[in-house]
């Protein structure tokens, strides 16, 4: 473990926001502590939020893959980047507008519930998520749209993402191709933007400076945390490795505490979470 020398007392952190791949599991694979640290969590009286940046999925679905690796949350534990971008084009958009989507169901019928109409003819927003069946024939008229003027929204920036022993390319890898070929930078919704903190806090009724941030990646997962003002936990079990957190230590950027694993964040956790079993879950 460790431990940024200004960094507020981890066992007082009433709630927990956490990153899902990397953190409690990477591709099909449950990563040690994760089914521990919820259980944790759960009986000593503090909530949390699941957040994720792949849009790929519905929380619902996230929540169905978690009960088969032996996690059951409740259905409104998972946040994710596709209803979160649901919610941030609802507040910028006109309502009913028209859409170009890049992105699987977890992106697509968020926004259609949200009362979007799909349309790659005459979009006016280009809303880019994962999609690894996506085809050049749609990053085109992607292209074409933004270059007319279409609002350009990224779910997140994140250029690969964890699988059991590898890395596969992410949504910021299809948003650096529509970047290089238009020269418009698209506004990034998902972490580490603030509007999935926001969302996730205002769930579990706590306030930023008593929640805590888990995640494996500085760039997005610690970013997020830090802009928002929470206590940030990296794990060092999905996309940053040791010798990156090493680098940043004594920057602005190092991140409160950061942990080989969860188990150690469990165990650190546990020498004083007695102090707080019982203890109010607002902020």
């Amino acid at each position: 473990m460790v431990v940024k020398r200004s960094a507020p007392p981890l066992a007082d952190r009433r709630g927990f926001l956490i990153d899902l791949d990397g953190v409690l599991y990477r591709g099909q694979e449950t990563l040690p502590g994760a089914v521990e640290l919820l259980a944790f969590l759960e009986c000593t009286g503090r909530p949390y939020r699941l957040v994720t940046n792949d849009s790929r999925r519905l929380a619902a679905q996230y929540v169905e893959r978690l009960a088969g690796m032996e996690m059951p949350v409740p259905d409104d534990a998972v946040v994710t980047a596709g209803e979160t971008t649901a919610v941030y084009l609802q507040r910028v958009a006109r309502p009913g507008a028209r859409v170009l989507v890049i992105g699987g169901e977890g992106l697509v019928r968020p926004l259609l519930a949200h009362g979007f109409h799909l349309d790659e003819e005459r979009p006016e927003w280009v809303v880019v998520g994962l999609d690894i069946h996506v085809t050049y024939a749609k990053l085109l008229r992607a292209m074409q749209a933004i270059d007319r003027g279409a609002g350009f929204i990224g779910t997140n920036p994140d250029r690969r993402f964890p699988l059991e022993h590898t890395f596969a390319p992410g949504c910021g890898a299809l948003l650096a191709f529509l970047e290089a070929a238009t020269g418009r930078v698209p506004h990034i919704v998902g972490k580490p933007n603030n509007t999935m903190v926001d969302i996730a806090l205002e769930r579990i009724g706590v306030t930023p400076r008593m929640a805590a941030f888990v995640g494996d990646s500085l760039g997005t997962d610690i970013a997020a945390g830090r802009a928002a003002g929470l206590c940030t936990v990296l794990v060092l079990t999905g996309v940053t490795t040791a010798e990156e957190a090493a680098a940043i230590r004594g920057t602005e950027y190092e991140p409160d505490y950061v942990f080989d694993d969860l188990p150690a964040l469990i165990a650190a956790l546990k020498e004083t979470s007695h102090a707080l079993v019982g203890a109010p879950s607002g902020g």
